[in-house]
């Protein structure tokens, strides 16, 4: 008698797992649906933290050698769906008095402006150049070729993706993004982008090329990381980039980003990110 239980027991476990591993992948369709519901989730909670982001940037030569290096910490938060950076850091030294007083007026001002402007319209950054949500990227999308993958010990979704080049693009990062084509990565239990791998297939023109020429085969990695509750946030990217700026200079520069220090400065309320729905 034991050991028939035992022999049962273990059937049953193993046709749970045979369950587990012949689950059907979400069709792409519904995952996106999914996917961006929980991405506006998220867009909404995490206006309630605050994070530091250190950009290292190497200049590089013709010939692939660092020429140069430079790194700013900053700040980040957000408001109204849009992202806000307070430099604190240059070259891991802080601002001067005078730089911190300056960068903070700086800063108010532009909060001012992003509460009144449409949400998530993609807002512009510090230096003039748009940001862009991961939700924004997803809408201008085609994925396929989906498998099952384990990304930094979680349970994956793997799909290939290119450029929907029809996508009506609302702003000049959704116009870049239908310019590439790479890898994105959905964490299976919390529909939300773990990893994104991209690169321009195309030159991309700022400026009809007069400003910017963001030169094709420029390369980028996006990663978020799970901080609980189903919240998801930046954890760092790495940007090759090569372009010419005002149809003379070449730029190529290889930037690191990384992201950290997580803290949530409205605890007035309990948010939780719900899980998805089963189909």
């Amino acid at each position: 008698m034991g050991m028939t239980k035992t022999l049962l027991g273990l059937g049953i476990l193993c046709g749970v797992m045979r369950g587990q591993a012949q689950a059907p992948i979400p069709d792409a369709a519904t995952l996106m649906k999914d996917v961006e519901a929980h991405q506006a989730q998220m867009d909404d909670i995490r206006e309630n933290y605050t994070y530091h982001e250190i950009t290292q940037t190497d200049e590089i030569d013709k010939s692939g050698k660092v020429k140069s290096t430079s790194s700013e910490e900053h700040e980040l938060f957000f408001v109204n769906g849009h992202r806000i950076r307070r430099l604190v850091k240059k070259n891991g030294v802080a601002l001067s008095a005078g730089y911190q007083k300056s960068e903070t007026e700086r800063v108010r001002k532009l909060v001012e402006k992003q509460v009144k402007a449409p949400r998530g319209s993609g807002g512009r950054g510090r230096d003039g150049n748009a940001t862009l949500s991961m939700r924004q990227m997803l809408a201008v999308m085609r994925i396929s070729n989906p498998r099952r993958v384990k990304l930094n010990g979680r349970d994956s979704l793997a799909y290939d993706f290119t450029g929907d080049r029809k996508a009506k693009a609302a702003n000049m990062g959704q116009n870049a993004v239908r310019k590439m084509s790479g890898t994105v990565w959905f964490d299976e239990a919390d529909r939300q982008v773990a990893r994104l791998e991209a690169r321009f297939d195309d030159n991309f023109r700022i400026g009809g090329g007069l400003l910017v020429n963001v030169q094709k085969g420029t390369a980028i990695q996006l990663d978020q990381t799970h901080v609980g509750q189903g919240l998801w946030m930046p954890a760092g990217a790495e940007l090759h980039v090569a372009a010419r700026a005002f149809l003379v200079d070449s730029v190529r520069q290889n930037m690191h980003v990384k992201d950290f220090d997580y803290q949530r400065f409205d605890t007035s309320t309990e948010h939780t990110i719900l899980p998805p729905v089963v189909k």
